[in-house]
């Protein structure tokens, strides 16, 4: 049984990872808000090595469960238990505001236990100066020094300095702004200043509600290497399903009032979600039809006395029936432009084009040009020029230097951030997008408020009462019942939810005009775009012939092909030459067949063991999944004595488990090694 390559990184993900426990049980909660019920009876086990997200609506009960977990709300009922000393770490979607004191001191303050160990343990060696080293008392004060510097030693105060350096200028933080106020940073860059100080704190559960939402590509990288190697338990509310798929291994989901476990990633749960629906529908009519037919008999025979006990037994069958209820899926809302006016072939068009603010150049010298029906992703570092690119393109902001060329009967729509914030609070969301909306567009308004997330008498609610992200959500719809045919969306999905995104990216697919993107959100980018465009500090703007995935791949082998040549590595450098500079042909033939034979002989016992280890890793997961359902039902949760022994079991089947991800762990770096060395041999 060979495992896929998804399969290989959460083993390799998990490797380092110690004992394998429960840190959370959450049993039987439930919440309500006003007469709605978010959820009832809700019961699952939370373990160290746990990748978990919750899915669902906007509004169907993530965030809420996520602040019960992390003791900001109280469960209506249930309860949720830990052991003793396990920390819970969490992370808000936003309303973060941290200033008074500087970043380095705000991410210096995830050490504030280390810093008073090592506060106590400089005043105890003080007073150990004074004692007679003979005594007692100094004996004593000698012991507990000791026990301190034990507790202080699983900090590593020498690793404190790199470490916070390491994970401010992975989100994205500059040398330069480590002595800034927080209060000098803007709200996304403040929620990477809560994600840095939760990281360096390193809690047993980290508690993330969409952490990626201000992220740039290279920080959003960062992140999920970072989170893939976390030493602890995640639970996840995310609409990147890129990360969902690359990070998680089990998915709750909440739907209706109830919430239903599924032990994969987010693909995992949406076919599985689908079977489980068809397999429900199946039941549902094969229990009416059974139904149906009691009740024909029922009436056929109701009047003969003959039949009178058969009768009322089975009316109290029907009865006694555990009705299927299936619930009314919610209609496919879709969305799709009208065809938009034709346009010049050139829409846009930048030549010898600057920006500057002050001092500060974003770009210069910068040559670009837009065609009729290109679909372009523009990514980078933020503050890199990716909005200032935006502005400039669509005439709203003037270059310092060059030229802009819009093209003949080219017609923008522009959808940034900051339009939210321009909205009149007083209109209600409707009239806002009304006033807008074209001809063609103005009967399709109430369907578009829908599609993203404003139903029913949402729509009349004015501007002025709704949060950040669903102005955000009304400033996008406006955008988009524009007549245009140059779109340009400036980070579109930060306040989506999956089927909203859906919605969006299915029309942009069939749009026919001209559409400029600035996301980091790759598995929704990559069926739309085509082109890539990076924008870099001090370095001139990169155009890639693919989409995001396309450019991931070749910055990864721009970063491997550097390292090799830092290193001295190149293929150039272990290349034997013939006097006119080719390859001796005889030679590289000699290497080819040795290292076939070595394969042969080394390699494939190792990669065979490999494989059976990974057979036995598949039993081990599958039996754990077993166990830890069987301890989420309710009546082995109230039962001291069942839950004992299933607690038993499943600590065996874990020990059994990180054992075999040990021997993975070392036996797949072995056939690495050997693999990287053949490589090396034939080059």
């Amino acid at each position: 049984m060979s495992l896929s390559p998804a399969s290989r990184k959460i083993l390799a993900q998990r490797r380092h990872f110690r004992n394998l426990r429960a840190v959370l049980a959450i049993q039987q909660l439930r919440v309500e808000v006003g007469a709605r019920v978010l959820f009832d009876g809700l019961s699952f086990v939370l373990t160290r090595e746990d990748r978990i997200s919750f899915a669902g609506p906007n509004g169907a009960g993530k965030s809420t469960l996520m602040k019960c977990i992390a003791g900001v709300l109280e469960p209506n009922a249930g309860r949720i238990t830990k052991p003793k000393g396990c920390r819970i770490g969490y992370l808000p979607q936003d309303g973060i505001h941290l200033t008074g004191h500087s970043l380095w001191e705000e991410a210096e303050s995830a050490f504030a236990e280390a810093k008073g160990l090592q506060r106590e343990i400089d005043k105890l060696s003080h007073e150990l100066e004074s004692l007679d080293p003979r005594s007692a008392p100094y004996s004593d004060l000698l012991q507990e020094i000791g026990e301190l510097e034990l507790k202080l030693e699983h900090f590593d105060p020498t690793r404190i300095k790199p470490r916070i350096e390491s994970v401010l200028e992975g989100l994205g933080f500059q040398r330069d702004d480590f002595l800034r106020d927080c209060g000098e940073f803007s709200g996304g860059w403040q929620m990477r200043i809560a994600m840095a100080r939760l990281f360096l704190q390193e809690p047993d559960v980290l508690l993330l509600d969409e952490p990626t939402n201000h992220l740039d590509v290279d920080a959003q990288r960062w992140v999920e290497s970072f989170l893939c190697d976390y030493r602890g338990a995640i639970a996840i509310i995310s609409h990147d399903r890129s990360l969902l798929d690359e990070l998680t291994t089990r998915t709750i989901a909440f739907e209706h009032g109830q919430a239903a476990e599924y032990a994969g990633n987010y693909s995992f749960f949406v076919r599985e979600s689908a079977l489980r629906r068809e397999i429900l529908e199946k039941q549902y009519r094969a229990q009416q039809r059974e139904i149906e037919k009691t009740e024909r008999w029922i009436n056929r025979f109701r009047a003969k006395n003959t039949k009178a006990s058969q009768v009322q037994s089975r009316i109290k069958q029907l009865e006694k029936m555990e009705r299927i209820e299936l619930k009314e899926e919610e209609a496919a809302m879709n969305f799709t432009f009208p065809p938009p006016p034709p346009s010049a072939h050139c829409v846009a068009k930048l030549e010898g084009s600057a920006q500057r603010y002050g001092e500060l150049t974003v770009f210069e010298d910068f040559d670009f040009e837009i065609t009729r029906g290109q679909k372009i992703a523009v990514v980078g570092p933020n503050g890199a020029g990716k909005s200032t690119f935006c502005r400039l393109i669509t005439g709203e902001e003037a270059p310092a230097d060059g030229i802009l060329e819009l093209g003949s009967k080219v017609f923008p729509s522009f959808f940034s951030q900051t339009h939210a914030d321009e909205l009149e609070p007083r209109h209600t969301v409707l009239r806002t997008v009304e006033e807008v909306a074209s001809r063609e567009n103005m009967a399709h308004v109430r369907n578009l408020l829908g599609c993203f997330l404003f139903r029913g008498d949402d729509v009349f609610k004015e501007v002025g009462v709704l949060s950040g992200g669903e102005r955000s959500r009304v400033a996008l719809v406006r955008m988009l019942v524009r007549p245009a045919n140059f779109l340009i969306l400036d980070e579109p999905t930060n306040h989506l939810d999956m089927q909203s995104q859906e919605v969006l990216q299915n029309a942009l697919n069939h749009y026919p005009g001209t559409i400029i993107i600035v996301s980091h959100n790759r598995s929704f980018l990559d069926p739309v775009v085509e082109r890539t465009l990076e924008f870099r500090q001090e370095q001139p703007p990169r155009l890639y012939y693919g989409n995001l995935s396309y450019y991931l791949d070749k910055v990864a082998e721009e970063e491997r092909r550097e390292t090799r040549q830092n290193t001295g590595l190149t293929p150039a450098s272990r290349s034997d030459t013939s006097g006119d500079g080719s390859v001796n042909r005889r030679e590289q033939r000699r290497r080819e067949a040795e290292a076939r034979q070595q394969r042969n002989r080394v390699l494939k016992p190792l990669e065979e063991r490999l494989e059976k280890l990974e057979t036995s890793i598949a039993e081990f997961e599958s039996a754990r999944k077993t166990l830890t359902e069987h301890m989420s039902r309710p009546e082995v949760a109230g039962d001291a004595e069942e839950l004992r022994k299933t607690s038993i079991a499943f600590q065996s089947v874990s020990d059994q488990l990180e054992k075999a991800y040990s021997d993975w762990s070392e036996l797949s770096n072995e056939v690495e090694t050997m693999r990287s060395k053949l490589e090396a041999a034939q080059l």
